[in-house]
């Protein structure tokens, strides 16, 4: 019974900083009370109290420094991602580059401009692991591109996401211009870079999985400790059904959205 009431305890306690935190009473980087005044205030053990910030630091709402305390973290940029932007990319692609330099799938996803990101890709080439060769159906082993995307919010200098695409050497390599990570960004994306060598999508399949970060994935995102990742794996296939780019994306638990909507056919009369 006491593990019960001890729960109830520092979900309260939680459940009170967050709606400060959410109402905008107590502003980012403002200071929380000591564990030890808060264990007074709410006349509670320190376990409690350490549970409900442990519980806040792992919902991103608070940084704890040691030997400094607690303070409420300044909101991160969120990503709001809908399968309705693949629809958006593939609408731009064939667009005059004028207009589809200006702006992309990732200011759709944030509702920041241009001007409010960093964009870094690097490429290379990579042997197809047996993963990559079932997908693409071609001999493991054989050439690939990859290209590995960070796009950050120059204000937090922290990547949106971690992003490593995989596309069949040979099939790029039609367009010299894809094969160098020097003219990214690319107006209008890889639909459009597709597009320069005779390829349509068809559609794109989204494998959304959780997982706990990696050291590495924590350090590059900045997470609080508890928070998980989301791993979307994006498999484009064009119109002869083959898979022609796979995507793997690592996304940031505290501040990504998916948003996915169903047309549901009616019933008939």
């Amino acid at each position: 019974m006491k593990e019960c009431d001890d729960m109830a305890k520092w979900e309260r306690i939680a459940a009170e900083w967050r709606e400060k935190i959410h109402s905008g009473e107590i502003e980012p980087g403002k200071r929380l009370p000591n564990e030890q005044q808060m264990k007074a205030d709410y006349e509670v053990s320190l376990p409690v109290v350490r549970q409900a910030l442990d519980t806040l630091e792992a919902e991103g709402l608070v940084d704890r420094r040691h030997g400094r305390g607690t303070f409420v973290r300044a909101p991160r940029q969120r990503v709001r991602r809908s399968p309705e932007r693949y629809q958006w990319e593939k609408d731009r692609a064939r667009l005059p580059e004028s207009q589809r330099r200006r702006t992309g799938a990732t200011e759709r996803d944030t509702g920041l401009t241009m001007q409010d990101l960093e964009f870094s890709a690097e490429y290379r080439t990579v042997p197809a692991s047996a993963d990559l060769a079932r997908l693409f159906g071609v001999p493991v082993g054989a050439k690939m591109l990859e290209r590995v995307y960070r796009t950050s919010s120059r204000k937090e200098r922290v990547p949106l996401s971690l992003n490593t695409s995989y596309m069949v050497y040979d099939v790029v390599a039609e367009n010299p211009a894809l094969i160098d990570a020097h003219n990214e960004p690319w107006p209008g994306g890889t639909q459009n870079q597709l597009f320069t060598i005779g390829i349509e999508l068809d559609r794109i399949v989204d494998e959304i999985t959780a997982r706990p970060p990696s050291a590495d994935e924590a350090e590059a995102l900045k997470l609080p400790p508890g928070v998980s990742v989301l791993i979307l794996r994006k498999i484009s296939i064009d119109t002869k059904d083959c898979v022609v780019e796979v995507s793997n994306v690592v996304l940031p638990g505290d501040r990504t959205e998916f948003v996915y909507t169903t047309k549901l056919t009616r019933w008939s009369e």
